[in-house]
């Protein structure tokens, strides 16, 4: 290959390359400059009390059933329990009753829980459905004092039958009844034995309240301690509630007395 025919190659070149770096610049072309992003700071967390599992309104909260949840600080409400202000879970949680429905991880507040120095506490305490009622005992009338929050116990009224001779009649007109309270004792340590109380407040059905409101007021109110896990003649509880009256036996003959209707 001659010298000019290498000039004219090297010249070609030459000016292809000027043409590529005119049309770059005409289009466009070229890498483009981007800024580099900064990343976004992570949101601040801290932990929240929240349920474990679903838990009932009226149910006694226990360890097992709350935990410590990551939460985001801005979503935090001013109503949650933060591990920051209260660090020991036994302690926030001790003597606790759900006022309302926790779904699992649902913060507790408040609003959803009662501590048992609460006024709310008994309503609390009661299933749905139930009401409390108390009615006035003696140490006579209500098992020499042995009778505790959450016992279980028969209810029996005793009325005069007659004056000449003076007699009397007794029967069962409610079976297996929680015990809420003896007098505002609506719990039980585990060192006591006994409650000298003038009052018990009974967990009953509104038809039951009204039968132990009559029967309160024809005759006297007492109450058998059942032993623990006792169901027999639980039954019949419902063959008499509904009647209003009691079946008195005099001389092998049943009678009925009315305790009088509404």
């Amino acid at each position: 290959m001659n010298r000019s025919r290498i000039i004219i190659l090297v010249l070609a070149a030459f000016a292809a390359g000027i043409a590529a770096l005119l049309v770059r610049g005409l289009l466009g072309g070229g890498t483009p400059h981007v800024a580099a992003a900064i990343a976004p700071k992570p949101a601040a967390m801290m932990n929240v009390l929240v349920a474990n599992s679903a838990i009932q309104s009226g149910t006694a909260i226990k360890a097992s059933m709350v935990r410590w949840q990551s939460w985001p600080k801005a979503s935090v409400d001013a109503s949650f329990i933060t591990e920051s202000g209260n660090p020991d879970t036994a302690t926030i949680i001790k003597g606790t009753v759900a006022r309302a429905p926790l779904a699992e991880g649902e913060p507790l507040t408040p609003a959803k829980i009662v501590h048992a120095d609460s006024a709310s506490f008994m309503s609390a305490q009661l299933t749905p459905g139930m009401r409390a009622v108390s009615t006035s005992i003696s140490t006579e009338t209500g098992a020499g004092g042995f009778i505790l929050p959450n016992d279980r116990v028969d209810v029996l009224m005793t009325q005069q039958v007659s004056d000449s001779p003076r007699r009397f009649a007794s029967h069962v007109i409610l079976n297996d009844v929680r015990v809420l309270a003896m007098d505002q004792t609506y719990t039980q340590d585990k060192d006591q034995k006994t409650v000298l109380a003038k009052t018990a407040t009974l967990e009953l059905a509104p038809d039951q309240v009204n039968l132990l409101t009559r029967s309160a007021a024809a005759g006297t109110i007492s109450l058998t301690l059942r032993p623990l896990g006792d169901q027999s003649n639980i039954a019949s509880r419902n063959d008499r509630r509904d009647s209003g009256q009691i079946v008195v036996v005099r001389y092998g003959i049943a009678r009925g007395a009315d305790l009088g209707g509404e």
